[in-house]
């Protein structure tokens, strides 16, 4: 029998906002691939889009049925597991588009670094919601925090891949600021952070990725070259003006102008055929979205449940603002694919399980009593 209680705190406006952006997320990459997909109607990424969209809502309503206070008997197992899988990515990993971050077992491919977002929110989680740790954790635990954190994301930057690193960093910086910093802590991480950057830029960043940043501050340095995805992406949003081209009549996507127009450039494409008007719809999608989620976190009945939800919202949050940022030239190009509406198989199971975990803990939100 299922506890009806189960049921009635299910959070259907959570649902509905995934629902909408999943659709309007289809639609977009239908237009984005739709010459591939006359040529090809099965072997084309939109095809294998749906297929991880139908893994990914299977994983989704999986992870309903288990309670989300089992995941801290098993959070270091996760988190310990996800790290093995990043090291294999460094020894044995398939390379695409210049960063080793993929393992491939026969014809599946699957990217680690994308479930080190879920396993990085299990751990600190954990972490931050014993019994011995005050609203504001004490400096052995914050290092602690720290260490978890640190690992793999030096294990993500040695892909490379700069962008994934800096949204786990994002995530856990999220969870451990929403669980409270005294202030004299962060002036001392400040401190000590100024001085690692020129190191960091001088020997952690490939070439490229310098570039890149270099190409956000001085476009015209490269304008053909390292400059010529954000010119792009900028002129096809520009043209959509209020309304848009209308779907399937966006001009830079169909003359493919418009590089990883499927992928990290998705947004650009949407712009482009439904103007500022359908750029305002999903982005208030994506508002409500995180505002009924950060609902669910603030009637959570214990800590770990509501950083749990904390750290998932914040995968979709910093995700959608690195990716928007991007596309529009606020941010260097990173490669980081918008939340529900870009191709991605890894990116899409884990974003669903992110849902489900926040839907878990409404759900259960009855059973326990505040701590």
């Amino acid at each position: 029998m299922i506890d009806r209680r189960l049921v009635e705190n299910f959070d259907w406006s959570v649902l509905l906002a995934f629902f909408f952006i999943v659709l309007l997320g289809l639609i977009n990459l239908y237009s984005a691939l739709y010459q591939q997909i006359q040529a090809d109607a099965t072997g084309n990424p939109f095809f294998k889009q749906v297929v991880w969209l139908g893994l990914g809502f299977v994983g989704l309503v999986a992870s309903l049925f288990l309670d989300y206070q089992r995941l801290k008997e098993v959070s270091l197992w996760i988190y310990m597991a996800t790290m093995l899988m990043l090291v294999a990515v460094l020894i044995v990993g398939k390379e695409i588009n210049g960063a080793q971050s993929w393992l491939a077992v026969g014809g599946f491919r699957w990217q680690p670094s994308e479930f080190m977002k879920i396993a990085i929110v299990i751990q600190l989680a954990t972490l931050l919601s014993s019994q011995e740790v005050t609203p504001y954790p004490s400096l052995k635990h914050l290092l602690l925090a720290a260490a978890v954190t640190a690992v793999p994301v030096l294990l993500v930057l040695a892909q490379p891949d700069l962008g994934t690193a800096v949204t786990i960093l994002l995530i856990a910086g999220t969870v451990i600021f929403f669980m409270g910093i005294r202030l004299r802590y962060l002036i001392s991480a400040v401190i000590l952070f100024v001085p690692m950057v020129w190191p960091i830029w001088q020997y952690v960043l490939k070439p490229y990725q310098k570039w890149r940043i270099l190409i956000l501050i001085w476009p015209e340095l490269d304008p053909l070259g390292a400059g010529y995805h954000i010119r792009q992406s900028k002129i096809a949003i520009g043209s959509g003006m209020l309304w848009g081209k209308g779907f399937l009549e966006g001009t830079q996507n169909k003359l493919r102008f418009l590089p990883e127009k499927h992928t990290d450039f998705i947004f650009s494409v949407w712009a482009e055929e439904w103007g500022f008007v359908g750029c305002f719809l999903l982005l208030a999608l994506f508002g409500v979205l995180v505002f009924c989620a950060l609902k669910v976190a603030r009637r959570s009945k214990d800590r770990f449940g509501t950083l749990l939800v904390v750290g998932m919202t914040a995968l979709i949050l910093w995700q959608m603002v690195i990716n928007i940022g991007m596309v529009i030239g606020l941010f260097p190009v990173v490669g980081i694919t918008l939340p529900f509406v870009s191709y991605g198989g890894s990116s899409l199971i884990t974003l669903c399980l992110a849902i489900g975990l926040i839907e878990n803990v409404s759900m259960r939100r009855y059973v326990f009593q505040c701590k």
